[in-house]
Formats: C-alpha cells, sequence, structure tokens
C-alpha cells in the first residue's frame, strides 16, 4: 500500500463544486467591472443623449444663419457626399461609437486660445446664448456653439476664444461628425467607493457640424461627464436587489441540482463500495437515487462487477473446497499405505506388499490425472478467443476414432462455427467419451444456423443421466464413475472452453439417453 502514502493532494469534489459557485456569482460582477460592459453601456447612453441635444441646437443655429442671410463665402468647408447619407435622405442618424474597452482616453480638453468672432455670427450667438444656458441647467451638459472657424461664439465663458485646435473640433470643422473621450477636470474629490469606476475619471465631447447649402456653417460642441456606474447601480438599488437575488438563487438552484444528482449518487457509491469490500453482502443493490442517467449506468456497471466478483469469490471458494477434498482422499490413502509399509512391511507377505503398493501407485496416477485435468480446466477458463472458425466436419476428423461408438454427423457438417478445430475438438471428444462411459453406442451429431448463431444438438442413447443429477452435472468434481477414474472436470472444461467462445451449453430433455445443445456464433 505504499502508493497511498504517495498519492497527491486532490480537492474533494464538495470542494470543487463551491469554487465553481463562487465563480458562477462573480461572473456578473466580471462583466461590470472588468469588462467595463455597464459603464461602456452608460458612456455609449451618454454619447447618444449629447448626439440628441445637439442635433437640436444645431438645427436652431442652422435657421438663424439662414435667415441673418450671411453669404456662402463666410462658411466653412464643403462637406463631401456620403453615400450612405444619400441613400438615407433625408434622414441622417448618428450612432453612438464610442467604446471604455477599446478607445484610448485622451488627456484634459486644451484651452482655449484668443481670437476674433466674425461679427455676423457672434450676433447669432449673443441671440442663442441664453437658450444654451437654460437648457444647460437641466441636461448638465457643456455647449459650445463655435462659428466655421472654430470660435466660440455661444455658451460658457469661452465666447470670443477659439477651440479650433483641439482634435475632435478639428475634424467637424472638416464636415464629420466626432466624439471623444477625455480625463476631466474634477470640481471636487471623487467619493472613495466611486475609485472602482474607471468611467468616473472620464468626460464624453461630441462635435456636430452644422450643414448649411453643403458647407459647414459652425460647430456644436458638447461634454457631459457619463452618470457614475456605482451611483446609477444605488439609484437602481430595488432591480439590483432582485438581480442579486435571483444570481443567489439560481446559484443556490444550481448547487442543489448538482448535489442531487452528482455528488450525493457518488459518495452514495462510495459508501456503497466500502459496505461491499468489507463483505457485506446486503450492499450489493441499486442506488434509492442515482440523479442521471449515467450515474445510474456506472452504478449498475459497478454492482455487475461486484456481484460477478462476490460469484466468482464464491466459486473460487466451493472450487478450493472440492480441490481440497478430491486431493486429500488419494493423498490420506497414499499416507496410510506408505505407513503401513514403512512400520510392518518387514511382516507382510509378498501379496500384501504388492497390494499397498499398487494402492499407492494408483492413488499417485489419480493425482496426476487430477492435477492434468485442473490445468487443462484453469486454461479452458483464462482463454481467449483466437478469432478462428471451423465446421463439425473438421473437428470430428481430427479427433481419434473411438471404437467404443460410432459418431454420426446428420447434418449441419458444412455450417462455419464461431471456434476453433482444436477447441471444437476437445468439447466432442469430452462429450463422446462421456457418452461411451455411459453406455452408449451410438451419438448423433446435428448443427443447424439461425443468422448470426448456430445450434448443435448431441445426443446418444446411453443409460443417460438421473433426475436427481441433473441439476448437478456442471459442479466441478461432480461424478457417478469416482470409481472407475472418472474426475467429474469433463462438463466444467466444456463449459468454460464454450464461454470463451460467447457459447453456451445446456442439457436438454430426450426419450433416450443424454442429449446436450451447444449454442455457438455462426459465421455467414
Amino acid at each position: 500500500m505504499r502508493w497511498l502514502s504517495k498519492e497527491r493532494w486532490r480537492p474533494r469534489l464538495a470542494t470543487v463544486v463551491v469554487v465553481i459557485l463562487i465563480l458562477v456569482m462573480a461572473l456578473p460582477l466580471v462583466g461590470l467591472f472588468f469588462f467595463r460592459l455597464y459603464e461602456n453601456q452608460l458612456i455609449r447612453q451618454t454619447e447618444g443623449e449629447l448626439i440628441a441635444q445637439g442635433a437640436v441646437v444645431a438645427a436652431v443655429y442652422a435657421q438663424e444663419v439662414r435667415a441673418a442671410g450671411i453669404p456662402q463665402e463666410k462658411l466653412g468647408s464643403p462637406i463631401s457626399a456620403d453615400p450612405a447619407r444619400d441613400n438615407n435622405y433625408p434622414y441622417d442618424p448618428i450612432e453612438p461609437r464610442l467604446d471604455l474597452a477599446s478607445d484610448d482616453v485622451m488627456p484634459t480638453r486644451p484651452a482655449a486660445l484668443p481670437a476674433t468672432a466674425d461679427p455676423a455670427f457672434a450676433a447669432i450667438g449673443a441671440r442663442l446664448d441664453g437658450i444654451l444656458d437654460e437648457t444647460q441647467k437641466t441636461t448638465l451638459a457643456g455647449f459650445r456653439l463655435l462659428d466655421p472657424r472654430g470660435v466660440v461664439i455661444a455658451g460658457g465663458d469661452e465666447v470670443g476664444q477659439s477651440l479650433g485646435d483641439v482634435e475632435e473640433v478639428r475634424t467637424a470643422l472638416s464636415g464629420a461628425y466626432a466624439s471623444a473621450l477625455r480625463l476631466r477636470i474634477p470640481d471636487q474629490p471623487p467619493p472613495p467607493l466611486y475609485s472602482v469606476s474607471r468611467g468616473t475619471r472620464v468626460r464624453v465631447f461630441v462635435a456636430l457640424p452644422v450643414e448649411l447649402d453643403g458647407r459647414v456653417a459652425g460647430v456644436v460642441y458638447l461634454s457631459r461627464t457619463p452618470n457614475n456606474i456605482v451611483k446609477h447601480l444605488y439609484g437602481e438599488r430595488g432591480k439590483v436587489t432582485l438581480a442579486a437575488i435571483a444570481i443567489l438563487g439560481g446559484t443556490l438552484l444550481i448547487a442543489l441540482v448538482f448535489i442531487r444528482t452528482v455528488s450525493r449518487p457518488i459518495y452514495a457509491l462510495i459508501e456503497r463500495t466500502k459496505r461491499i469490500a468489507a463483505g457485506d453482502r446486503e450492499a450489493i443493490r441499486p442506488l434509492a437515487h442515482h440523479g442521471t442517467r449515467e450515474m445510474a449506468a456506472l452504478s449498475a456497471a459497478f454492482l455487475d462487477m461486484a456481484q460477478k466478483l462476490q460469484a466468482r469469490s464464491d466459486s473460487i471458494q466451493t472450487f478450493a473446497t472440492h480441490v481440497s477434498h478430491e486431493l486429500k482422499s488419494p493423498l490420506t490413502a497414499i499416507q496410510g499405505a506408505a505407513e503401513l509399509l514403512r512400520d510392518s512391511g518387514g511382516a507382510m507377505d509378498e501379496a500384501e506388499r504388492k497390494r499397498f503398493s499398487n494402492n499407492i501407485v494408483t492413488d499417485a496416477g489419480r493425482l496426476n490425472l487430477l492435477v492434468r485435468r485442473l490445468l487443462d480446466l484453469a486454461r479452458a477458463e483464462n482463454l481467449e478467443p483466437s478469432g478462428e472458425s471451423t465446421t463439425l466436419h473438421a473437428a470430428l476428423a481430427s479427433l481419434p476414432i473411438d471404437t467404443r461408438l460410432e459418431a454420426r454427423l446428420e447434418g449441419g457438417g458444412d455450417i462455419r462455427l464461431g471456434i476453433s478445430a482444436e477447441n471444437l475438438g476437445i468439447v466432442l471428444a469430452n462429450l463422446i467419451d462421456n457418452s461411451a462411459r455411459h453406455g452408449a453406442r451410438q451419438v448423433a451429431i446435428h448443427a443447424s444456423a439461425d443468422g448470426e448463431r448456430a445450434s448443435v444438438q448431441i445426443g446418444d442413447d446411453g443409460d443417460g443421466i438421473s433426475a436427481a443429477n441433473r441439476a448437478r452435472i456442471f459442479e466441478p468434481f461432480f461424478t457417478t464413475r469416482r470409481e472407475t477414474g472418472g474426475t467429474g472436470m469433463g462438463l466444467g472444461i466444456v463449459l468454460a472452453l464454450l464461454k470463451a467462445h460467447d457459447g453456451t451449453i445446456r442439457l436438454v430433455d430426450s426419450e433416450r439417453g443424454t442429449r446436450f445443445e451447444i449454442d455457438l456464433p455462426a459465421l455467414i
């Protein structure tokens, strides 16, 4: 049992299950904080809201520019044609495109530079500035309205300064929508709990070009800090609590199902194994609960193996008892005769000494015969099928002629049987010899095939087998002719050889003599 001390540590099944369940419960948190799924959704939501607000401001601003009659040469860059937009005309949707997981977070927005706005655009900005301020109070978004050169004409305290060098503004001035994630400038320290969220440190910037007659009339530049994930979850605490309860309940349900269908049957099978190993025959019975089809199959296979091992153990025990009994009788006789010859041989006459010597030789011969038959039985029981096949014609031709009786093949001699000629010859030789020793004069053999199986009938005209002995003829060492040298192992060898070739033998009723029926695989 040295291997027990060297066995590597392995976790218990319950430990593995607990770890798996913890991982299952942690998956939502992993999605929230590691993959930023929820934060990214909040950023996309913020960008979509800024686009919607900017589109309204852009439409109002374009109307003001058109009403002011500003000449086209004062407008900005021409906007190139977009085939996708032309196909959707008059609709021009802008989808949020920021991704916290893949987009780089840019530095804080550069400061505005001194500049001078065109008076015509400045007048429009002055009229819209109050509207933007009132809108900001509700939306919490920062609004900057820029002229075609990127100069702020409305919104905040940067009026009259240029934002044209800001990357997303520069893109919008060329006629394309642009958005960016930038580090925010916090106006107060964030609460410690919020520090787990990356989204609290960024601000979403959106630059929307204002189109008028195919040219850029200005840019609506908006920004806002997205909602914090922890703050948002706190605001949805009722739903979050229900979700947590659902996750916990689902995890417990998984644990219950796993314990009932896997863990409990495994531990029950382990306990049953220990009882069987301790010799408890009552433990060889199906489990009360299998859980799954695979566990039921495993349990059935294990119990079948246990039953076969138990039967094998009983057979070995019975066989050992028979062997010891069979060997003990001649050994006792040999020992007694030898002791008599040793102690009283000088006082015996020649006839007595010869009689005791003959007894020793006879019993020694019986011992030798028993040993040979035991070896034959052991070979038969451990025989592996060779895959060979033969016919009754070939097997009978290989047997020596028995002058005591006539063996007649009545039909089916050409059917190929799934057994080698040598082993089939041993089977037939034992059966024919038994018939001859029980007074038979004729043995009739007939074979027939039905699909992949063949039936071989072997009957004789001998004395037959009494009703009291019919159930015992395949028991090892059972014989009715022990006085004439019978060992009672011939039919045991026949049975073992046939089992090794997926065959069977049974005694069938007969009006006269003895009749056996052998079932073997047939090769078509």
